[in-house]
């Protein structure tokens, strides 16, 4: 076969001729069109095709643009037809000498799906303003619709102005010049491929248009962008918008959210339009996401019927479903302490806060809040943010949960990926809010001067809320209970292994998780907990204890000081704590400020829990002597479902040392088991309990996550194994049935003799004199990698770089103990972690500076 251009064989490129029925030709005119169509390569193959893709470009591309889809049929011999079009005056069609409309872009592609006799269903592809052109056709061929696919374009102005790149192309000082007599127009768009085009790519998509003679339609297409109710296409705009809402057929989005054109407030108003829609959105790219990212694969797994995200066969829950708020409103009357604060002191009963939950509802409910809207909650764990949770739940609303442990970064990313309806803040946040321009409208937590407000766009307050809601006297019974199985939060992953992932939790899935800490450890209505970890600051109300967060910030866990978690114990006669392991690491070093009270009171905790990471069992032994009288234990989880095992103190002593971490047994109503990994580190698709075989954990649990949020792709490999959870771990199963983490599977390093995975030879090097932590790094392709280790020491190293002979001697020796050979040993004065856990190591960065450190490169810190 003979390539027209590269990744487009010659055979797909045809030419026909096309009577034209648009209003802006003359009768009986016809015109030449270009498109890339595969139906000759089907019939030589004897394929009858099952569907159509219309495929159709924006400006300023071509019918190229959708060269991976027909590509993708012709490797996998897939019974897809693929037609890719060049608009008129675009590509290599006929420059038609007109101005067209878009209703003439409309028909004109009905005019040739007519021409082509298309038969069967068609599913619809449109990028940029192809998404609208294809839309166009969509409605008005409800008979022959099957699908829609769209890929960062837009249907509506929104309410928003043009784009900043549109608005310069548009403007009459430089649109002539920057979008005909030029190709900066083209240039531009083609720069915001990420990463950047090939320059062979590039030069493929520049090929239909190498004169200004051949930038017509680039110029007319932006002059025709209907950003004004007066615009001659605001009309037909507006038809196909409203007409939008009609479709009912299955959709897909997949989104580039650095587009600085059609960016998330774009997504977020299709999602309006189909709300049914499947959405994935490859963080990182931008606005030709079909280039910056492989869209054909989706697209066409998608097609072949995996369209439903849900994870429809799960595990049955631990007993009849409760709502969240069930205990709440068992306590009406009950004026003992239900929540606490510590910095400032306050606390409310039960009753107390059952009754500015509901007024806060109330106030929420008049101005707008209702069922399944986003409500993304930036106030720190208090009692106002338990309010805010409950007063949510109590509304079916959907609660965000994107804290500052994401980093500024992070968190800006969770918040436009989520696309909250309401942003509730504090002062800081409102200002973020305001300079990064997150969506939602805003709600001050506490009352601001008049200036400040309009400065920070502040539509209400939390006051106001509640004395409108307190007016009202509503109680629980004047709100319709929320469907047990709609969504009632996103929840972020902490972003240690890639961008922070939303997960979304079900009323329903949220109560098992309630039930699974119940019944695992006794924590019966009428105990009082510490919660020092961020999770567990929401449970409280919904267990029915009494809960109190310490004097710290519980997105940087190591400001939690010992006389700091004393006093919180103290404010509540505490008989539990949730720490995470750098909480416990702060807490430990500056046990030496408690006085005689506050470790008296320390005695007296009867259940310690930490999770988020590992802990080694010399650290929980001092944790042991601070508070004497508790049991330890360290559950193992992650956002997506939490817990899933669970082990004591004595049981991390009998279990001892092994290839891993001992995480102990499946809690209640949890299964797990192992997708073992082949040699170069990939995971099968069979749950499997043999002992000992390294491989992927799966979970099963009536508390694992309902889906990821807006993230198809990855959902649909989270839950490719029906009814299990890909946890993106790995470990084994030995012959006790306790699990044993061995690390990450994008961890796992792809060496010559094998898969290997990390932290047994991690632990290895940490046991080394005058080691700190380690990392095991792979470097190198894949199946001849390197093992490298890199480590933190005691005292802290001053700059990165080779470790000395003897050190590297040491670690070498030690780790070949557990059958890995080092290649190298790195040293650094601190190891890079997440910030919201402050100890999970970031190796996908250590292994890229560790590859360019002994390239040779200058050494910087990671």
């Amino acid at each position: 076969m003979t390539e027209l251009f590269p990744g487009v064989d010659a055979i797909y490129s045809t030419y026909l001729q096309v009577p034209s029925t648009s209003q802006v030709d003359t009768p009986g005119s016809t015109h030449r069109w270009h498109i890339l169509d595969n139906h000759e390569e089907l019939q030589q193959r004897g394929i009858d095709p099952v569907g159509t893709l219309l495929c159709v470009h924006g400006n300023p591309t071509w019918s190229y643009l959708w060269r991976s889809l027909l590509n993708h049929v012709s490797e996998h011999s897939l019974p897809w037809r693929v037609v890719a079009v060049d608009q008129l005056d675009m590509g290599f069609s006929e420059r038609t000498g007109t101005f067209r409309r878009l209703s003439d872009r409309v028909n004109d592609l009905g005019d040739l799906t007519g021409a082509l006799g298309l038969a069967g269903k068609v599913t619809t592809v449109g990028h940029d303003w192809g998404g609208i052109i294809s839309l166009g056709w969509a409605v008005s061929h409800q008979e022959q619709l099957e699908n829609v696919v769209l890929t960062n374009t837009a249907i509506h102005p929104a309410g928003f102005e043009l784009p900043a790149a549109l608005k310069l192309a548009s403007h009459p000082a430089v649109h002539s010049w920057g979008t005909k007599t030029s190709p900066a127009f083209l240039q531009v768009t083609h720069s915001l491929a990420q990463p950047a085009l090939a320059p062979e790519v590039r030069k493929a998509f520049m090929a239909p248009y190498t004169s200004a003679a051949k930038r017509d339609g680039v110029a007319n297409f932006v002059a025709d962008i209907p950003f004004s109710p007066e615009h001659p296409s605001r009309p037909a705009l507006d038809e196909i918008s409203q007409a939008v809402r009609s479709l009912k057929v299955p959709a897909l989005m997949l989104w580039g959210p650095k587009d600085p054109v059609f960016s998330d407030r774009y997504l977020r108003d299709l999602l309006s339009r189909l709300p049914h829609a499947q959405v994935h959105r490859f963080e990182g790219s931008s606005h030709l996401v079909g280039e910056d990212n492989d869209i054909a694969a989706p697209i066409f797994q998608w097609l072949a019927g995996e369209k439903e995200s849900r994870n429809t066969s799960r595990a049955e829950s631990l007993g009849d479903y409760r709502p969240m708020l069930a205990e709440l409103d068992s306590r009406t009357n009950d004026h003992s302490a239900a929540v606490v604060d510590i910095n400032p002191a306050r606390s409310l009963s039960w009753a107390e806060l059952g009754e500015r939950v509901n007024a806060l509802a109330t106030g929420l409910r008049q101005i707008g809040v209702k069922a399944g809207d986003r409500v993304n909650l930036l106030v720190p764990p208090s009692i106002e943010l338990t309010s805010l949770i409950y007063a949510c739940l109590r509304l079916g609303a959907v609660i965000v949960v994107a804290d500052a442990g994401l980093g500024a970064k992070g968190m800006g990313r969770a918040i436009k990926g989520s696309g909250p309806r309401f942003l509730i803040g504090i002062e800081r946040a409102l200002t973020g809010a305001r300079l990064f321009g997150w969506p939602g409208t805003r709600i001050s937590a506490d009352n601001l001067p008049a200036a400040k407000r309009k400065l920070l766009g502040v539509a209400h307050t939390l006051p106001e809320l509640y004395a409108a809601g307190g007016k009202a006297a509503t109680g629980s019974s004047a709100f319709e209970p929320a469907d047990p199985d709609a969504d009632a939060a996103v929840l972020f992953t902490s972003g240690s292994t890639g961008p922070a992932k939303g997960v979304v939790y079900t009323h329903r899935q949220l109560a098992a998780m309630r039930d699974t800490l119940r019944e695992t450890y006794n924590l019966k209505a009428g105990s009082a907990l510490v919660a020092g970890f961020a999770p567990f600051a929401l449970l409280g109300p919904a267990l029915g204890a009494t809960s109190v967060t310490p004097d710290m910030d519980v997105t940087a866990p190591r400001t939690l000081t010992a006389t700091a978690l004393a006093d919180a114990a103290a404010a509540v006669h505490a008989t539990t704590v949730f720490a995470s392991p750098a909480a416990l690491a702060n807490v430990l070093e500056t046990k030496d400020a408690l006085d005689q009270v506050q470790r008296k009171t320390l005695e007296g905790v009867s259940l310690m829990l930490s999770a988020g990471a590992p802990i080694p069992e010399p650290l929980l032994a001092k944790v042991q002597e601070l508070v004497p009288q508790a049991k330890i234990h360290t559950p193992y989880g992650m956002t997506e479902a939490l817990p899933v095992t669970d082990i004591d103190l004595p049981g991390i002593r009998a279990a001892g040392a092994g290839n891993g971490v001992c995480v102990g047994t499946a809690v209640a109503g949890a299964t797990v088991a192992i997708a073992p990994i082949d040699a170069l580190g990939v995971a099968g698709d069979e749950p499997e309990y043999t002992p000992n075989a390294t491989g992927e954990i799966l979970v099963r649990a009536p508390h694992v996550k309902d889906r990821y949020d807006r993230l198809w792709v990855t959902e649909q490999h989270s839950s490719s194994i029906p009814g299990w959870h890909r946890t993106g771990d790995v470990g084994h199963l030995d012959d006790q049935g306790r699990l044993w983490v061995e690390g990450r599977l994008g961890h796992v390093l792809r060496t010559a003799t094998g898969a290997i995975t990390p932290v047994a030879a991690e632990h290895a090097a940490e046991a080394v004199a005058g080691a700190g932590r380690a990392a095991l790094v792979g470097v190198g392709p894949d199946g001849t990698q390197a093992a490298v280790v890199v480590m933190e020491t005691v005292p802290p190293a001053r700059k990165p770089g080779p470790a000395s002979s003897e050190l590297a001697r040491q670690v070498r020796s030690a780790v070949a103990a557990t059958g890995t050979d080092v290649a190298a040993v790195l040293v650094v004065p601190n190891l890079p972690t997440d910030i919201r856990h402050n100890s999970k190591i970031d190796r996908a960065a250590l292994a890229g500076w560790a590859a360019a450190t002994l390239a040779g490169g200058r050494i910087r810190n990671p």
